[in-house]
């Protein structure tokens, strides 16, 4: 390439700062300005990361940075205008999961794309993960036989909800983490979910003065007969040597898989009070660079954009994915089996 690739980023917390310095170590490459409703957060970041254009108006970063792409990093609730208007400005888009929470905005999105002949990726970045990708591979070499079920868990500790997201009151764990839950089961399961029946259970994080439900429950009727089981909360003891607690079982007619991420073995550090193990997986460093399976994603969208291949997440799977979770919390709701509507 002649030059590199132009990366506006919209949101200035930890995980834009991340998406910033995937950008500023990619060889084709640079995040080339940043925008925040806070202005001077997205100054302190521009500084930290060496990005100059600094806007607290997203539109007139589109319009004046001379981005080729840009990164939309803020709460799930806030992605629609912002996408739209990045796909109107013709951007190639990544959006950090999930696509939307609103029916309304997930067709508006999909549609802005269409229409403006963009690109666009949602960051669901499980897919990159190196034990799930590796179940993948074995499925796709036959080793499995048909896949007949599966059980995914995946919760965070209570600090999340309580302390490392301000806006965790104003969103679930099922568009936090259950996006990627879901996507995850539509990617084995090659197929659409027909149906959900979802049960949820409320108070632990409202006592703490977080005002959202602690955990789903929900049972998966995919179109062409698979079954699976969900389980999303964020109410694991903080003591839990991980943020997250992962555990999957895909059952085929000839195999099964079984994966346990939340305890990899594979470095544990210990003092007089606690066991500690080290992230060396999702997102790490190593001499000073991101790693880890949450940072390759960012960069596969660069390289898939820089040499036109498919990306291995569709906006397509995406909106799918938030669609079903709209249809799962209507069940939480009525305490009843709900058809998606796609």
């Amino acid at each position: 390439m002649n030059s590199k690739l132009k990366i506006a980023i919209v949101g200035a917390g930890i995980w834009g700062e991340n998406h910033a310095k995937i950008y500023q170590s990619h060889p084709f490459a640079e995040a080339s300005a940043i925008c925040d409703m806070n202005y001077d957060k997205a100054k302190e970041l521009g500084s930290k990361i060496g990005i100059e254009k600094i806007y607290n108006d997203y539109n007139e970063m589109f319009r004046d940075s001379g981005c080729d792409a840009v990164a939309i990093v803020t709460p799930d609730f806030a992605h629609g205008d912002i996408a739209v208007a990045a796909a109107n400005h013709k951007k190639h888009i990544l959006i950090e999961k999930p696509l939307a929470t609103t029916r309304e905005d997930v067709f508006r999105i999909v549609e802005a794309v269409e229409a403006n002949g963009v690109r666009a990726m949602v960051d669901l970045h499980n897919r990159w993960s190196p034990p799930f990708n590796a179940a993948y591979q074995a499925m796709e070499r036959g080793e499995l036989g048909e896949v007949y079920s599966a059980y995914m868990r995946l919760n965070d500790i209570k600090w999340v909800a309580t302390d490392m997201l301000p806006w965790a009151a104003k969103s679930s764990i099922l568009w936090f983490l259950g996006s990627h839950s879901l996507d995850t089961l539509r990617w084995f399961f090659k197929d659409e979910v027909k149906r959900v029946y979802c049960v949820s259970r409320e108070g632990i994080l409202k006592a703490k003065n977080v005002d959202t439900v602690d955990e789903y429950l929900t049972t998966i009727e995919f179109r062409n007969g698979g079954i699976a089981q969900m389980e999303n909360g964020w109410i694991t003891p903080n003591a839990n040597p991980c943020v997250n607690d992962i555990k999957f079982n895909l059952l085929g007619t000839e195999g099964m898989i079984a994966i346990d991420a939340s305890n990899h073995n594979l470095i544990q550090q210990y003092t007089d009070n606690k066991v500690i193990i080290p992230d060396v997986i999702v997102q790490n460093t190593v001499f000073g660079k991101p790693k880890g399976f949450a940072f390759e994603s960012i960069r596969g969208f660069v390289d898939c954009i820089i040499d036109g291949s498919e990306f291995p997440v569709t906006i397509y799977d995406a909106a799918n994915t938030s669609l079903a979770i709209l249809s799962i919390f209507e069940s939480a709701k009525t305490r009843t089996p709900v058809e998606v509507q796609y």
